[in-house]
């Protein structure tokens, strides 16, 4: 074993006493004929792999589970340094592992180790990182996960923040000249690791802990020596406006471990790169990732109960509502796509081509941590001889469905808009039928049931089915109706944002403590934009794209998108983040209402000048639509 650490990269680097301390710490694996050892984003590795026999062939899967960037490596390699660096021991590229491949495996803990005890050891990963990432392909894969590259979640991703985007630390200095055993006290005093030293002409280097164990005590150099004859180089900068991706390159390049962060022409912070590579295990896609590969109902269970924590952590980092409530639908959309497949695979393959879609919230992309079931099935028009058939198989299809995912913890939904109800899983032919019904026989309740479904989005299934029925419903909404579209702005009035005359926040007692229905207050908000949505024949799901399309059709003016683009998305981030800490902090099943104790000043003010904005969207929609009942 000493002979193949001798000859692989980068342990060639290090001392012969470590390299045969190193053979009582590694661990023999072999491979039988084409395993997949690791899947990219998903295994996460025990420690680094240095092969004595065989074959590891790495490559990224596309969204196609097609092989990209395929690279073969044989005896002499050491694979895995790079992910347990800097993707949080997840394996960064997947490998196919050759018959009677042997490894030995490294332990991370005995790796990382060697890390931080030998530079050039450690720069070795880091470089080729740097290298691997100036290639097209490889970058793509790494920046831009393939599975979730329409996502907004790829905006938590390491590649795609600016350095603006998280917080940096500040600079803490002391002059060249000043003693080394000062600069210590200095740093314990401001309990800092990393001490930035300065001359007329700026800062010209910086000390830390490892400066003054290596630089200081291992060289017996006296401590009252100025710092300036130990302090380590090379200072340099970054934009603030760059990327995170470009700082870590930087980083790579000139083999710092510190960038300083520059503003206006003067320096205003600082990254370490321990903070960069934190900053990239906070991703909720690995997590996610691993929603994909699990298998049973109780393993899908425990993932689904993990979401407030992962909810409450983007929260906590400032994150966009929208962001959070796309985080949620994807775990929620992931877990319902395993249960249809585990479900077809136990009935067997569908008699026809259908959709499964989902409604309501669900539909527009806006689950919070209090959700429920809400979807439906669409299945093709089938002879008379088969409709009976083909009926009986989706309808036992969507109750083992309906009865999987409320095991699991996505509830029943309480006012029974869910497939495995009758009155939900129909032929294209009847859905067609019930919404022109809706459309045309224009009462209250015909026009909550067309709003519920006009918020559907497929999940599962042949989008060639919902193409035509949503092709249909423009065709439909092109009549004239006036009295149906007010039907449907009258569902925006029904809640008043909850604001007294006197300008304070409405509340209800529950208890001793009182409280607001949040839900309430942003219902207005979602059943305006649907009505406008509506009479402009715009078929975005989401809220938050309705609104833009509204904007970019000049049916709202940016002033107005901003008002209640930013009004809707506090409210969402507030009232996930009151369930969050209902679920984690108080332990108890999370509801809408917010309790007015636990607002801030500024929340209290911002509440109050977000129910005036909807309140005045909600006259200009009576005066726009309601005339006519």
């Amino acid at each position: 074993m000493y002979e193949l650490l001798r000859k692989t990269k980068p342990f060639d680097l290090l001392p012969e006493s470590v390299l045969q301390s190193l053979t009582d710490v590694l661990i023999q694996v072999t491979y039988p004929r084409d395993t997949l050892a690791y899947r990219q984003g998903v295994t996460e590795l025990q420690g680094v792999d240095i092969i004595a026999k065989g074959e590891y062939e790495t490559f990224f899967f596309d969204t196609s589970e097609n092989r990209r960037s395929v690279e073969i490596h044989q005896e002499g390699y050491c694979f895995g340094g790079i992910s347990v660096l800097l993707n949080r021991t997840k394996a960064l590229k997947s490998v196919m592992a050759k018959k009677g491949t042997v490894i030995y495996k490294l332990p991370s803990k005995d790796f990382i180790e060697l890390c931080n005890s030998y530079e050039d050891f450690f720069h070795y990963y880091t470089m080729d990182f740097g290298t691997r990432m100036l290639d097209e392909e490889f970058s793509h894969f790494v920046k831009t996960p393939a599975s979730f590259e329409q996502s907004y979640i790829a905006a938590e991703q390491l590649y795609s923040r600016k350095i603006d985007g998280i917080v940096y630390k500040d600079i803490v200095s002391c002059p060249a000249e000043t003693p080394i055993f000062e600069a210590a006290q200095h740093m314990a005093a401001q309990k800092v690791s990393c001490l930035f030293v300065t001359d007329d002409s700026g800062i010209i280097g910086y000390a830390t802990d490892i400066t003054l164990r290596d630089n200081v005590i291992a060289k017996q150099v006296d401590p009252k020596a100025a710092i300036r004859l130990v302090m380590d180089n090379p200072i340099v900068s970054i934009s603030h406006q760059a990327y995170l991706y470009e700082a870590v390159l930087m980083m790579f390049r000139t083999k710092t471990r510190y960038l300083l962060v520059e503003k206006d022409g003067k320096y205003v912070g600082f990254l370490s790169r321990n903070r960069l590579l934190a900053e990239q295990a906070q991703s909720p896609l690995v997590f996610i990732q691993s929603v994909k590969l699990a298998e049973s109902i109780g393993e899908l269970q425990q993932k689904w109960k993990y979401v407030p924590d992962i909810i409450n952590q983007l929260l906590g980092r400032g994150v966009h509502g929208k962001i959070a409530n796309q985080v949620i639908t994807t775990i929620a959309d992931t877990i319902a796509v395993k249960v249809i497949e585990k479900v077809i695979r136990e009935l067997g393959p569908p008699p026809a081509k259908f959709v499964f879609m989902v409604t309501g919230s669900e539909g527009r992309k806006e689950q919070t941590l209090k959700t429920d079931q809400d979807n439906a099935i669409i299945y093709e028009d089938k002879a008379n001889e088969q409709r009976e058939l083909v009926r009986a198989y989706f309808l036992k299809f969507a109750t083992q469905v309906s009865d999987q995912l409320n095991a699991i913890g996505i509830v029943y939904c309480t006012g029974g808009y869910m497939a495995s109800n009758p009155n939900w899983t129909h032929s294209l032919s009847h859905w067609k039928r019930n919404y022109k019904n809706w459309i045309d026989e224009t009462v209250p309740e015909n026009a909550i049931k067309f709003s519920t479904f006009f918020d559907c989005r497929m999940l599962y299934g042949d989008a060639a089915i919902i193409h035509e029925l949503k092709a249909f419903l423009q065709q439909e909404l092109q009549k004239p109706n006036e009295r149906f579209f007010a039907f449907i702005a009258k569902n925006a009035l029904q809640y008043e944002p909850p604001l007294t005359f006197f300008n304070t926040i409405k509340t209800q007692t529950i208890g001793k403590t009182e409280v607001f229905n949040i839900k309430n207050a942003m219902t207005p908000i979602v059943d305006l934009v649907r009505a406008y949505a509506l009479k402009n024949t715009i078929f975005e799901e989401n809220t938050g794209e309705r609104l833009r399309k509204l904007m970019e059709l000049a049916v709202f003016t940016e002033a107005q998108y901003e008002e209640l683009y930013q009004s809707y998305y506090y409210l969402m981030a507030l009232r996930l983040k009151s369930q969050a800490n209902q679920i984690i902090g108080e332990k108890v099943e999370p509801d809408n209402m917010i309790r007015i104790d636990s607002l801030t000043k500024i929340e209290k003010a911002t509440l109050k000048e977000i129910f005036k904005t909807i309140h005045n969207f909600q006259l200009g929609i009576k005066q726009r639509f309601t005339r006519e009942i």
